[in-house]
């Protein structure tokens, strides 16, 4: 036989066994339809009924994995942001079955669903396989497994034919090796590719601690702080709180995601949140929990790595413990310090004991360097906020501290620039000033001008109308 015709038959033998060796539907008719008319028409409706928001580059997805019944409007909610082509889509799943330390990738074929085949980009499958020893595969770790299969019908309406995906399931609970993982995601983690993470909250605590629970472990999320996240499911599970199982089924594959962006200037951005209780069918004494959250750098000049933030929370809690013990002010090392904690930048230092505030104080008009208000704000806050009493060195194991560094305001010319839950704002007509942190728009359901007019007659001084001749200036709050 010639060199042509066996390289014919060798190539469709190898198209039926990957054929042969797709991953089926697993989940159809429990967790979505299987009729794809009705399948796709649902998504298309939770789609067009989402909320508009900003456009972003969007670089990642937190997105949860339940029944469409129960979360998928939410999922929906992220997806609805998507507004431009990815090379790839690397969707990241935790095992709900299987335990090694290690993770599986899909490598002997394609997934896929009613909607039809999603292309798997088996010439990375390789290159993970190859550049590190934790990526596998194992079929049984996909076989059942419905956190990347009910993320492919949303990505199949949004892309169609030209979806390419990588499904990795991460089956381990080693540290370790989830820091490994992410190292080699690395060079992947960039604008031509999207990450979308699976993963739902609480599982099944009463209605009320689902929403106690589930809003501490989002903000550890938004403050991109792996460090945080961990030391909050840790302290979650330290709760006792009635049948809490798990603060994130997700929790290893939203720490990949956590060490993927730790050294850069990443947003994290909660675009909706309910749990089961808040459906029809949910039981509000059993719940779970669905967040739907998306990842972008954020467009500004100025940022605080982990390291960074790492050195003003010692520096924060130095200052703390010996004003406190000592009535000491703590002597700081300048010159090892980095170049952007000894920048003239405003902040706040908070106090929470036991999870309730016990001081908070701040400034925005600093003259001294970063580090030096830090530590300034860390003593006010335990011994001048005029609402407690002075923190005694007794409470001192129980204090948590936060640190929200201001970053350096930019004058605006229209309120368009204006993004409500990024940006605070400084209001400056003649003497008269005032300013907002950029929660208070969030808290308080404001539109930009209520925001703006708001600030102006509360804080400025001035009529609600006041900021229309006024300067306008916007600053960005990064909490940890």
């Amino acid at each position: 036989m010639c060199k042509k015709y066996k390289a014919v038959i060798f190539l469709l033998l190898f198209s039926f066994l990957l054929h042969a060796l797709e991953r089926p539907t697993a989940v159809a008719d429990s967790f979505y339809s299987s009729n794809k008319e009705e399948l796709s028409a649902s998504i298309l409706s939770a789609l067009q009924n989402s909320n508009t928001f900003p456009k972003e580059n969007v670089n990642a997805l937190i997105v949860p994995h339940a029944g469409y019944i129960f979360s998928g409007d939410v999922a929906a909610e992220a997806y609805a942001t998507l507004h431009r082509k990815y090379k790839n889509i690397f969707i990241l799943g935790s095992s709900h079955s299987m335990n090694f330390d290690g993770a599986s990738i899909y490598s002997v074929g394609n997934y896929t669903t009613p909607l039809g085949e999603v292309k798997v980009n088996h010439i990375i499958v390789s290159e993970l396989m190859n550049s590190s020893k934790y990526f596998g595969f194992n079929p049984e770790a996909h076989k059942k497994e419905h956190t990347i299969e009910v993320q492919l019908p949303f990505l199949q309406t949004i892309y169609g034919d030209e979806l390419n995906i990588i499904p990795i399931i991460i089956a381990t609970s080693n540290i370790n090796t989830i820091k490994a993982i992410s190292e080699a995601l690395q060079p992947y983690f960039n604008d031509e590719n999207l990450f979308v993470i699976s993963s739902d909250l609480s599982h099944y605590p009463s209605y009320e601690h689902a929403n106690d629970v589930d809003r501490q472990t989002l903000d550890s999320i938004k403050n991109g702080s792996a460090k945080e996240f961990i030391e909050k499911l840790a302290k979650n599970e330290e709760s006792n709180i009635t049948q809490l199982q798990t603060s994130a089924c997700g929790w290893s594959s939203i720490l990949t995601l956590l060490y993927l962006t730790q050294n850069a200037h990443y947003k994290y951005e909660l675009l909706k949140y309910k749990n089961s209780g808040d459906t029809s069918f949910g039981d509000k004494k059993r719940v779970v929990g669905y967040s739907a959250l998306r990842v972008f750098k954020q467009n500004s000049d100025f940022f605080l790595n982990e390291k960074e933030k790492k050195e003003l929370r010692e520096i924060a809690k130095l200052s703390l413990y010996e004003a406190t013990i000592n009535n000491k002010k703590v002597l700081i090392d300048e010159s090892r310090l980095p170049s952007k904690l000894k920048e003239p930048l405003g902040a706040f230092v908070t106090l929470y004991k036991n999870k309730k505030l016990r001081g908070c104080i701040g400034t925005f008009e600093p003259d001294e360097p970063l580090y030096k208000v830090v530590m300034d704000m860390a003593v006010a806050s335990a011994k001048f906020d005029n609402r407690f009493q002075e923190v005694t060195p007794d409470e001192l194991k129980d204090i948590e501290i936060e640190i929200s560094v201001l970053t350096p305001r930019k004058k605006i010319n229209s309120l368009d620039e204006i993004v409500l839950g990024r940006h605070g704002i400084y209001i400056q007509k003649g003497v008269k000033n005032g300013t907002f942190l950029p929660h208070v728009a969030s808290q308080m359901n404001w539109s930009v001008e209520e925001f703006v007019g708001n600030c102006a007659k509360e804080k400025a001084g001035i009529s609600f109308d006041g900021y229309k001749d006024a300067e306008i200036f916007t600053f960005e709050a990064i909490v940890f």
